[in-house]
């Protein structure tokens, strides 16, 4: 139980406006604190917010508070309804306009710790001057977080960011959904630009990026491969920062709970930068007080060419007890903030939505089975995909799948889409989860060992059905590649490593 002590300190904050009701149950501040100047500036940035308070919160009756924040290009929430379950469960909430966005000023970096991440530390140093939020110390106030998407990016970029100031982050627990990794890595896996995502994400919010940035976007974009000269090196440098893989490369992890929401037919951020989350950015005691959850949802679009399936649902919040995520993530800051014994279980655990729409539970993803891959020969630019036959049914498999093999290509530049896919022959095989993945050769190749990841996936193949390697030359999400003149890539000597659950 964690003990609750009050500690009084100041209330960093900007155009604060009077306290207004905003429904029976709570009152509903709005204001903004000083943060970050932009680079060549000496001018404050502006980071807008509403706070939730609880009609029962005081100086006498103190309470844990949530923070929430919005998808790319989105704002604020102002509507107390929004969060009443959470204040009738005697949270209070802040959320808040990143940095760009809404009523805040500024440049969007992207969850830069410079910058988005200083912003989250400045509310947190707002949340700590609040008597009615409960302390654990001297301006250490008993906090979580929520928000999907671009939402789930400012979770990780504040903790990391005071683990990487302070050696310690004052978030007691997180809850972030269908957010990254690495930024670079999900908006172009091997610098293939995922072109469809990257032009809906432009539109929405292109005009907030850094100017140099912006116009390298539009190189990107329009070319599908990573630009070269000086548009790839301003690229490199605003993504260098932009995620937890840079937190952990520079040898820091999280040590607190985190209930990661994830989608499986997500193509934008994919299953396999969720599993990164869990699997590298938390240590190993936080991930057994840890729950991951995936569903068939997130930034999804229709898989077309090549053509998949997955059955659209989240079985596996219901297989815990909640009838969504949202619930699921009260539940999990309830146990976490509250100390409440709510019935939660699955901790240290992958919990998956199959293709087809069952929850499948494993303790661990780790690859258990080999399958050696014949030579294979795919054209590369234009093409019909190759379905190469892996096993048959009845199989599950869950996780990510790994191949290596060595690679002949005569033309630099070349690239052939990879997945896993299921059905009874090579021609009605589809696509697992709507996700593929890149194999990108720079270069001419004769014979150089590669290893990719796959998309991750998890699947039952029934009896009468086949799993299939399916290698396309060209797929929807990354539409508009120019690259070079159309190619073969050949592999030899491969090797397809799967977890098949048992």
């Amino acid at each position: 139980m964690r003990r609750r002590v009050l500690a009084l300190s100041a209330v960093v904050a900007l155009l604060l406006t009077p306290v207004v009701p905003a429904a029976a149950e709570s009152t509903v501040t709005s204001g903004c604190v000083a943060s970050v100047p932009e680079p060549g500036t000496t001018t404050p940035v502006r980071i807008c917010y509403s706070l939730f308070k609880p009609a029962a919160a005081s100086s006498q009756h103190t309470v844990p508070l949530i923070f929430h924040s919005h998808g790319w290009a989105g704002s604020r929430t102002t509507d107390p309804a929004a969060f009443k379950a959470w204040l009738d469960a005697g949270f209070g909430v802040l959320s808040f306009d990143q940095r760009s966005f809404g009523q805040s000023t500024g440049v969007a970096h992207v969850m830069n710790p410079d910058f988005e991440g200083r912003d989250v530390v400045k509310l947190v140093d707002l949340v700590a001057g609040l008597d009615w939020v409960t302390k654990q110390g001297p301006g250490d106030p008993l906090i979580g977080a929520t928000g999907g998407s671009y939402g789930g990016g400012y979770q990780f970029a504040g903790a990391f960011t005071e683990l990487r100031d302070s050696g310690r982050t004052r978030f007691d627990a997180l809850a972030p959904e269908i957010t990254w990794w690495d930024l670079k890595e999900s908006l172009a896996p091997q610098e293939a630009a995922r072109t469809m995502w990257l032009s809906i994400l432009f539109a929405g919010g292109g005009t907030h990026l850094p100017p140099s940035v912006s116009k390298a976007f539009v190189t990107l974009i329009a070319t599908g491969g990573w630009p070269p000269g000086q548009a790839g090196r301003d690229l490199d440098a605003f993504f260098a920062k932009n995620g937890p893989a840079w937190h952990v490369h520079q040898g820091r992890k999280l040590d607190i709970p985190v209930l990661i929401g994830q989608g499986l037919s997500d193509n934008l951020f994919n299953l396999n930068q969720g599993l990164a989350n869990f699997d590298r950015a938390l240590t190993a005691r936080a991930r057994a007080k840890s729950i991951f959850v995936g569903y068939n949802a997130g930034h999804t679009l229709p898989s077309v060419v090549p053509p998949g399936y997955a059955t659209a649902g989240d079985p596996c919040s219901v297989a815990l007890g909640s009838p969504s995520f949202a619930n699921l993530a009260l539940r999990f800051m309830q146990l976490q903030l509250l100390d409440k014994p709510t019935g939660l279980s699955g901790f240290g655990a992958y919990h998956l939505a199959t293709a087809d729409g069952r929850c499948l539970t494993q303790r661990s993803l780790t690859p258990n089975k080999r399958f050696p891959l014949a030579k294979i020969v795919a054209p590369t630019g234009v093409g019909l995909p190759v379905n190469l036959p892996i096993a048959k049914g009845p199989i599950t498999v869950a996780g990510t799948p790994t191949l290596t093999a060595d690679v002949y290509t005569v033309i630099p530049r070349s690239v052939a889409y990879f997945a896993l896919s299921v059905g009874k022959t090579p021609l009605t095989a589809k696509v697992v989860q709507n996700n593929t993945m890149p194999l990108r050769q720079q270069q001419t190749a004769r014979g150089v060992r590669r290893t990719v990841e796959l998309p991750a996936i998890a699947v039952d193949v029934p009896a009468g059905q086949n799993l299939y390697l399916t290698v396309a030359p060209v797929a929807d999400m990354y539409a508009g590649q120019r690259g070079p003149l159309p190619g073969v890539m050949m592999l030899k000597n491969g090797v397809l490593k799967v977890h098949s659950a048992r």
